[in-house]
């Protein structure tokens, strides 16, 4: 039998950490993944540090920040000419897993490879917006991963495509089934024919909802939300429904009064899906017996979604509707059951899913995030004094470009736009957790400010903003 745990790791697109239904914050039913939490490692904490798809994937993957792994902006064909892209040849947790004996397999949603002119031809095509965001990846840059059912980014739930193996880029192949519960057919497959007595596997499944498209969702699941108005949908109370008519927090309201339905009902649907990858698994390790390592089990996210809080819709801002993602780690008998306080974000995942495998010892000195394995284990503390930085580049559409930090208990954002200057927001998360008073003159928002301004000399980040940020918190002492 294998010495080191089976993996499985399931990252579902736009999924915030409210959509969990044991929380009680968002009205969603969610029974299998509430299983999980109750049963593993809920941790309260998760944060991604720069709530859009390509950034966060690049850190969840290398353990390095978007200056070092080369993923500042989302893949697309517009940024790809721009020079942004997972640099060649970095290690990554599947990678390091690999050498150490795992078989490796990727599932879904990829969205880390620059678009080529062929792309446009052989993947999604051209959107609305003028970009093309599909890209088949060549298997050199496939980042550790050997078993591959894959696409780059393609909003088609009903009607997915994928390429497999060592097709090539104009052999994709075409599904009529809702992408998540097809990729975890996938996934069951894989874990029933990859499992051997010698060899441990590492599995990682990107689901693509509940990201738009929002109404492409099965009805069974959209039934379950289809008598509910949006104010029983929108129930958070930083959605200001008493926004101007006209402006855009009222349009922002109103859009996502308009999908908060379909977007529930996709978390729904995921959460179907979990519960059948996690029957897999029970027959896994009831096989595999009490002496076998209990596989490990992740779900989490990418980032968020916004859904009219803060008048907003979508996400790439500091608010925690954006920043929280759900995660549980569950394994029987290695991971005790109870919620967690340790503060893990993008940076952490890859260092974590290695200390998780046991790897502690073959984690790269270069990986700037931490090995929270023992906290979730419980076999050491949580971090005492834990922060997650926040992040957000300049593109050609916006020239502001943000910095910010969070820990447990408070957050400050520094956003500097050419043009208007430096704002500065401070929440007290404790007190105030849905972020309806800002207090940049508080004197937690002067410590937060310090040690930012520290971590972004540190490494050499660029931030536009960094002058004015030190100007006014020197001019305020």
């Amino acid at each position: 039998m294998p010495a080191h745990p089976h993996i499985v790791v399931v990252m579902a697109d736009q999924f915030r950490a409210s959509a969990l239904g044991l929380l009680g914050e968002d009205p969603v039913t969610t029974p299998h993944l509430d299983r999980l939490a109750r049963e593993g490692r809920l941790v309260r904490h998760a944060v991604s540090c720069y709530p859009v798809c390509s950034p966060h994937r690049a850190m969840f993957l290398t353990g390095l920040r978007p200056a070092d792994n080369g993923v500042t902006l989302n893949l697309n064909s517009e940024t790809a000419t721009d020079g942004v892209g997972l640099r060649d040849d970095l290690p990554t947790w599947a990678s390091i897993l690999r050498s150490h004996g795992y078989r490796t397999g990727y599932i879904g949603k990829w969205h880390l490879e620059q678009p080529t002119p062929e792309d446009e031809i052989h993947g999604e095509g051209r959107r609305s917006d003028g970009k093309v965001w599909d890209a088949w990846s060549p298997p050199a840059r496939r980042f550790g991963f050997d078993f591959w059912y894959s696409y780059g980014a393609a909003d088609r739930h009903l009607a997915p495509h994928y390429w497999r193996g060592d097709a090539e880029r104009g052999e994709r192949i075409d599904v009529e089934q809702w992408s998540a519960e097809h990729e975890i057919d996938v996934a069951i497959d894989f874990i029933r024919t990859t499992r051997t007595d010698d060899a441990p596997f590492a599995l990682m499944v990107s689901l693509n909802p509940p990201h738009q498209p929002f109404d492409q969702v099965p009805d069974e699941y959209r039934a379950l939300y289809a008598d509910r108005d949006s104010a029983q949908l929108l129930t958070r109370p930083n959605v200001p429904r008493d926004a101007s008519p006209g402006s855009d927090a009222a349009v922002a309201v109103d859009q996502a009064a308009g999908i908060a339905a379909d977007y529930f009902a996709a978390v729904s649907g995921v959460d179907a899906q979990i519960g059948r990858l996690v029957a897999a698994l029970d027959a896994l390790r009831e096989e595999a017996g009490s002496s076998a390592p209990s596989p490990v089990l992740m779900f989490t996210s990418d980032h968020g979604m916004q859904l009219g809080s803060q008048g907003l819709l979508y996400k790439n801002v500091g608010y925690e509707e954006s920043m929280r993602i759900p995660l549980i780690v569950h394994a029987p008998g290695t991971i005790p059951e109870g919620e967690s306080g340790e503060l893990i974000d993008s940076l952490g995942f890859a260092p974590t899913l290695l200390g998780l495998a046991g790897l502690d010892r073959a984690i790269p000195s270069a990986m700037a995030g931490r090995d929270s394995s023992g906290a979730l284990r419980g076999t050491t503390p949580e971090a005492a004094d834990p922060e997650a930085l926040y992040y957000r580049y300049p593109s050609r559409g916006d020239d502001s470009s943000a910095r910010g930090i969070r820990t447990r208990c408070d957050k400050l954002i520094a956003t500097w736009d050419p043009s208007a200057g430096l704002r500065l927001e401070y929440f007290d998360l404790t007190d105030d957790p849905y972020e309806l008073r800002s207090l940049p003159d508080a004197e937690g928002a002067a410590r937060l400010a310090d040690r930012l301004m520290t971590v972004l000399h540190d490494v050499g980040d660029d931030f536009a903003g960094l002058a004015a940020l030190r100007e006014a918190f020197s001019a305020a002492s």
